[in-house]
């Protein structure tokens, strides 16, 4: 029985459960399948590394725009030019008003040096702008580079709100990210939320729930309500970013302009570096590992093997009616129908410390289905895997275990896991035939309808 010294004490620990059991439940939650676009990581990749080349850390905001754009972020049309009269040029193909910004790889953050002018009436004014720019900074900050100018629309939407997403690198957890109210005072209001990569749709919403902003996103008196699932896309998208470009260290989209009609990013900026790494070795918690996926030519027809993924829950549950009640006995040693939090547990894993291969195939009518699984979850230091494999009850014989069993195997190999073991029914003669043809050797265990399979992948350590 717990005890405190004073009511504020118990308060605090009875909130602090009470948070875990919310976050707990947040991670079981199923997130939606599908409705995100490929990003050209080739495209954003060819831009950091000009910079890079260049000498450069800060993209400018046309490059840190066509980054974002890459990943499916609405950004609004960005021109540069390099001198006042080139200025009027470039905004000659934009409808007024106009709002220009200062190039300057010295002044990140450019409106508080006085180098953005909005809702210039025309190119003239822009021009005008520009060169009075290029005088004020001149005389306040004579040591600062000016590599020209940037001019675009300006872009409102009514009832907008100016919201805040960026990502930063920790020393201990690696890439973070963070939302909240945007906009020049930023920083004065302290409106935020932290989180870690990779983001889902629920944990990007769930961010989103921890300001005080995102009361405002729901509408209020003549304002209408903020495309929530645009600020989501958002968050996603630069959860990915952020996961698939190691060299990225530093971004802000301040402001992301999100209305009743999506979210647009108004500015950028990203600080790179050059990558000394994979993307995932950063990370506090590695995302989906799409390089592991492998397409089998199961019988004439393509079959994919891949990672398991929290999206994959409904199918799962499929998967799992599909089973004979021999089957499911012969997996869990008992008849079980694995319900909700069992099968979010199933599909939502720890890449570093467990992997499930599913076997999927694409009907004629379109849906997605798990065909079959193999599974192997790592003590800590790796020494050894527990290992299970099961295929749909009328699928078996196939080949179709074989094929999933030896990719788990060549995963765990590559991995440096010590020992594979796994246990199944002395009676389950087929699975053993199976793993003994791999290598696995068969002893006894301590319950006597039970054998263990075994087999060593490294040398002992």
């Amino acid at each position: 029985m717990p005890t405190y010294d004073t009511p504020e004490q118990a308060v605090r620990a009875f909130l602090q459960r009470l948070a875990y059991q919310r976050n707990q439940a947040l991670l079981l939650e199923t997130p939606p399948v599908g409705g995100e676009t490929a990003p050209d990581r080739a495209a954003a990749q060819a831009v950091i590394a000009a910079a890079l080349a260049d000498g450069r850390s800060m993209l400018d905001e046309a490059e840190a725009k066509a980054v974002l754009a890459a990943y499916g972020i609405a950004v609004v049309p960005t021109r540069q030019a390099a001198t006042p009269e080139q200025v009027a040029q470039a905004a000659a193909g934009f409808a007024p008003p106009l709002a220009l910004k200062i190039r300057s790889p010295d002044l990140s953050h450019k409106s508080d040096v006085g180098g953005v002018i909005l809702d210039l009436p025309t190119p003239a004014a822009a021009a005008e702008a520009a060169a009075a720019m290029r005088a004020r900074l001149a005389a306040s900050h004579p040591h600062a580079r000016l590599d020209g100018f940037t001019v675009q629309p300006m872009h409102r939407r009514e009832g907008a709100v100016e919201l805040i997403v960026g990502a930063s690198c920790d020393a201990v957890f690696g890439p973070t990210l963070l939302f909240g109210q945007g906009g020049v005072a930023v920083e004065l209001i302290g409106d935020r939320a932290v989180g870690l990569p990779p983001l889902n749709r629920s944990l990007a919403r769930e961010m989103m729930g921890r300001t005080r902003v995102d009361r405002l996103l729901d509408g209020f008196r003549s304002r209408p309500a903020v495309d929530r699932a645009a600020i989501e896309r958002v968050l996603v998208a630069v959860s990915q970013l952020v996961c698939e470009l190691p060299g990225v260290m530093e971004l802000d989209i301040n402001p992301l302009l999100a209305g009743a009609d999506g979210a647009v990013a108004l500015d950028a900026r990203i600080v790179v570096t050059q990558a000394a790494g994979p993307g995932h070795a950063r990370l506090a918690i590695r995302p989906y590992p799409a390089e592991e996926e492998r397409w089998l030519d199961w019988h004439g027809e393509p079959v994919l093997l891949r990672p398991i993924r929290p999206e994959d829950e409904p199918a799962h549950r499929e998967f799992f009616e599909s089973l004979s009640p021999a089957d499911i006995r012969a997996r869990f040693f008992a008849a079980v129908r694995p319900a909700h939090d069992q099968l979010a547990r199933f599909t939502q894993i720890d890449y570093e410390r467990e992997m499930a291969f599913v076997a999927v195939r694409r009907d004629a009518d379109g849906r997605t289905r798990t065909l079959g699984v193999a599974r192997a979850v790592s003590d800590p230091d790796n020494l050894v895997a527990e290992f299970a494999v099961v295929v749909r009850s009328d699928l078996k014989r196939r080949g179709l275990g074989r094929a999933l069993l030896t990719r788990l195997v060549e995963y765990c190999r590559g991995r440096g896991t010590g020992t594979l073991f796994g246990q199944t029914l002395a009676g389950n003669l087929a699975m053993r035939r199976l793993a003994e043809s791999l290598g696995f050797e068969a002893g006894p265990c301590a319950d006597p309808e039970l054998i263990e399979l075994r087999l060593r992948l490294a040398p002992p350590r």
